[in-house]
């Protein structure tokens, strides 16, 4: 028999058993769905993520406050957070670091629950405010939909000037980025007047990159300094293959800039935003590894249910198979014939389970920050591992189908 004729013969017996290929096939999905959306989702949010580190390109690092040692009599050494890279410090390391083709970036939190207001319209208390220098933008990849970046004037005098996000318009300007530029909105009872609008860049992690406004950063520190404050320094170089020369030669200034003895360990991290996506990748290798097995143990339920309608199919069919071997039908178009009727039971209920774990997925990520993606690789996986419970499952039944006597079939009442 050709493969046509056991599709054909197979579509006709799911047919005429619908209720139980259903049900079959429903555990099946439900197996596949999970299989499916909790890798759909998880690597949605890695592209994101991996998304959002490219912007701030593979050339760039950043220095941020370490841990120390506290010692103590009674437990030994117990881990502490470091001093605080003050704003004193995190300038002298800007004027003192000089590697060819580099920038560097100096950026303070002003407050993370800002109000905004402009004539009658108002955000929520929800409004990110940092103060930056003037290689932000260009360091962290910010594009400018309407206006200008901060002046060095600007900076050095600490006017208060302000660039916002594209939420922000939308709040207040009416989704109008031109409506924006130089009215005068005020921020925690401070008035500013905006000089420029970012560009979209959308939300990761939950968190919009574009529900946050830039100030100067002698304009933050006057506004919301305090004495042990902490700034984040980004630097950037031109080229990637330098990133290593240039973090030696930052972190031989950080540790004069810090005072730190030779004897002493840095109080201080150097990142690199690909080392944190390995990171995060290696963590979430684990995840993935338990989804699959999840997966598996509820297709091994799945496929015991099918091999179950299998044999009451070989079963209620014994006097077919009868008349099929009396026409010269072999065993193996037999087998033929049931195999391809189990592995097309298990590729439905794959197709509905990796179309739903395809929207569950995405919709988690998206609903977390993260893009839609097509993940082909686990809708190659979902398809392969439905062929391989179909065989398995059909496996049994049909040889048990092939191995029926003729004669013994064609009495089977």
């Amino acid at each position: 028999m050709r493969f046509s004729e056991n599709l054909s013969q197979a579509v006709r017996s799911v047919k005429a058993n619908l209720l139980r290929a259903i049900l079959t096939l429903l555990i099946i999905a439900i197996g596949i769905t999970a299989l499916v959306g909790i890798l759909t989702s998880i690597d949605a949010l890695l592209f994101t993520m991996n998304d959002s580190f490219s912007g701030m390109g593979a050339n760039s690092f950043n220095i941020v406050r370490g841990s120390g040692d506290l010692h103590s009599n009674r437990r030994g050494r117990q881990e502490k957070e470091a001093d605080p890279i003050d704003f004193r410090q995190a300038m002298d390391f800007k004027e003192r670091f000089d590697f060819p083709t580099s920038k560097v970036s100096i950026e303070g939190m002003a407050t993370w629950d800002a109000t905004l207001k402009y004539a009658n319209e108002k955000t929520n208390p929800t409004v990110l405010v940092f103060g930056v220098d003037e290689n932000y933008l260009d360091i962290n990849k910010y594009d400018l939909e309407a206006g200008r970046n901060f002046t060095n004037l600007e900076q050095e005098a600490g006017t208060q000037m302000t660039i916002i996000g594209m939420d922000i318009v939308n709040d207040l300007f009416k989704k109008n980025p031109l409506a924006a530029l130089n009215k005068s909105i005020v921020v925690d009872d401070q008035r500013f007047t905006v000089i420029g609008v970012l560009g979209s860049k959308g939300a990761s992690m939950n968190q919009s990159a574009d529900r946050r406004i830039l100030i100067p950063l002698l304009s933050e520190r006057h506004l919301y300094g305090y004495p042990d404050k902490n700034y984040n320094v980004t630097v950037a170089v031109v080229n990637s293959t330098d990133v290593d020369d240039a973090i030696s030669m930052a972190t031989g200034i950080m540790r004069n800039v810090r005072h730190l003895r030779a004897s002493q360990e840095n109080d201080f991290s150097i990142e690199q935003s690909d080392s944190l996506l390995n990171l995060l990748k290696e963590n979430t290798a684990k995840i993935r590894i338990a989804t699959i097995l999840i997966g598996l143990i509820t297709l091994v339920g799945a496929a015991i249910g099918l091999m179950n309608i299998m044999l009451v199919s070989v079963t209620e069919r014994t006097r077919e198979i009868g008349i099929t071997k009396a026409i010269g039908a072999t065993r193996a178009n037999i087998m033929n014939q049931f195999l391809t009727e189990a592995v097309l039971i298990c590729q439905m209920g794959g197709i509905v389970g990796i179309v739903l774990g395809i929207a569950i997925g995405n919709g988690v990520a998206m609903l977390l920050g993260g893009k839609f993606i097509m993940p082909w690789a686990w809708i190659i996986l979902g398809f392969v591992t439905c062929m391989i419970v179909g065989l398995a499952s059909g496996l049994y039944p049909a040889l048990k189908a092939a191995r029926l006597d003729p004669i013994e079939s064609l009495r089977y009442e």
